[in-house]
């Protein structure tokens, strides 16, 4: 009880802070950056180092946050003993916690919610989220519902039984999955009502799931919502969602209307992160509003200098006013992001932005009797992400049975052994597909990034027309 009612108190605040306007909404975000930065100075070794010299930047009641060192994923996992503000948590402890996926959506210590991520930048993360990260993120969740559905609806989803399908990566300690999980754990009316359905699995079975569900929403990556609405079309998947969300990655405006010729539900996009969820929803003019009395968002370029509104930014550095055990403070999250000019013409005050995040490829691989099946980037890539020693990967389609592998071990791995164990998972994945007869070849090219934004792909189509 007392979960909820600091849950509905944040959701109350942030509606009161809406309602204040841009003023409102500053005094709170400058007062909570000044005691985040306070407490990280105090409890992090990490950041005590790193403001050492910038203390003309660190006055007791106000913060300049652009004369702060950014910092980046690889610089705080690096860190990361140090970077924690609780001396109990340790980098040797939460990976052996997240090395058993039945520990999914489980307390760590019996009180931080704990994810990880490869990210856009392609280095992986691992992220630790306490209590009052936890109840701002809930409370946002509540705050988004609100914005998103009318009356009808709210009453709609009430009549279908209020079940929520979640089309998601699962197997390891992801945002998503675990978030389902960790709804399930707190009462048995969230364990009926949210689920979480893997997109690594054969598209039959996850037609079949999702029709025994019947889920009244469902939220998923643009990739899965639009092989979903192939099923959907041709008759084999059932779904009448009131609410369908787009998550997880980008999507063109080709995919969002066949999500929406196929389902029918209210169509909405939400901007999410391993390092803060949720960050900002969408409003009816087609832009995204960020929580911005708990989150600073910093478009800027490839030298950290602040980026124009109305021009795409080369990344965007975040500041999570919540989370304290693991304070990210103008940290480089990798998503290029326009910040809109002015104010928004739906007159929501928080500021809105257009983010290109994850765009992956779909990959369509031909079986050996002739069929061609597609499968999804995000669930074939955390196949092989879950290789003890890998530090990233590549996957390459050249051929239309052919896939090249590149691999990065982690540094002291060996990466022969780290080759065997990625190959074997990928090619059981495929086996499970029925695509055995697809050929995965160790690569000696390097992993390759975007030449333009830096942004890294980890699954690739590039098949010879």
């Amino acid at each position: 009880m007392a979960r909820l009612l600091e849950e509905l108190g944040f959701a109350l605040d942030q509606l009161w802070a809406q309602g204040q306007g841009p003023a409102g909404l500053a005094r709170r975000r400058d007062a909570r950056l000044a005691a985040l930065v306070a407490h990280a100075r105090i409890s992090s070794p990490f950041y005590r180092r790193l403001y050492r010299d910038v203390k003309g930047a660190l006055a007791a009641d106000a913060v300049a946050l652009k004369e702060l060192p950014p910092v980046t994923k690889q610089e705080l996992m690096a860190n990361f003993d140090d970077w924690v503000t609780d001396p109990a948590v340790t980098r040797a402890g939460v990976e052996a916690f997240i090395a058993d996926p039945s520990l999914v959506g489980t307390p760590y210590l019996e009180r931080y919610f704990v994810c990880t991520t490869s990210g856009t930048t392609g280095h992986p993360g691992i992220f630790v989220h306490d209590p009052r990260s936890l109840a701002v993120s809930q409370a946002f969740t509540l705050r988004i519902d609100l914005a998103w559905l009318s009356p009808a609806e709210l009453l709609a989803m009430g009549r279908r039984g209020l079940r929520w399908a979640a089309v998601v990566g699962t197997g390891g300690h992801y945002a998503g999955a675990g978030w389902v999980q960790w709804q399930g754990r707190r009462s048995w009316w969230r364990r009926r009502a949210f689920r979480a359905f893997p997109v690594q699995q054969p598209l039959a079975r996850l037609v079949a799931a999702l029709n025994d569900f019947d889920p009244s929403a469902i939220t998923g990556y643009p990739s899965a919502l639009a092989l979903l609405a192939e099923e959907q079309a041709a008759g084999r998947l059932h779904l009448k969602p009131v609410v369908v969300e787009l998550a997880g990655e980008s999507s063109g405006p080709d995919v969002r209307a066949r999500i929406v010729e196929a389902f029918g539900g209210a169509l909405h996009d939400a901007y999410a992160a391993s390092e803060f969820t949720p960050l900002a929803f969408d409003c009816a003019r087609g832009w995204l509003h960020v929580n911005s009395d708990w989150a600073i968002l910093e478009p800027v370029d490839a030298d950290y200098r602040p980026t124009p509104p109305g021009e795409p930014s080369h990344t965007v550095l975040l500041t999570n006013l919540a989370n304290r055990v693991q304070p990210l403070i103008r940290y480089d999250l990798g998503d290029s992001v326009l910040a809109k000019t002015g104010p928004c013409e739906c007159a929501n005050p928080l500021p809105a932005i257009r983010v290109a995040g994850r765009r992956d490829d779909v990959l369509r691989l031909v079986a050996a009797d002739g069929t061609a099946l597609l499968v999804l980037p995000l669930a074939i890539g955390s196949v092989v992400d879950e290789t003890p020693g890998l530090h990233r990967s590549q996957l390459v389609q050249t051929g239309p049975a052919t896939i090249r592998l590149r691999l990065e071990p982690e540094p002291g791995a060996d990466a022969g052994v780290v080759w065997r164990a990625a190959s074997a998972r990928l090619s059981e994945y495929l086996a499970g597909l029925e695509l055995g007869n697809v050929d995965v070849v160790r690569a000696a090219e390097p992993l390759e990034q975007s030449g333009t934004s830096g942004k890294f792909r980890q699954v690739i189509a590039r098949v010879p027309d």
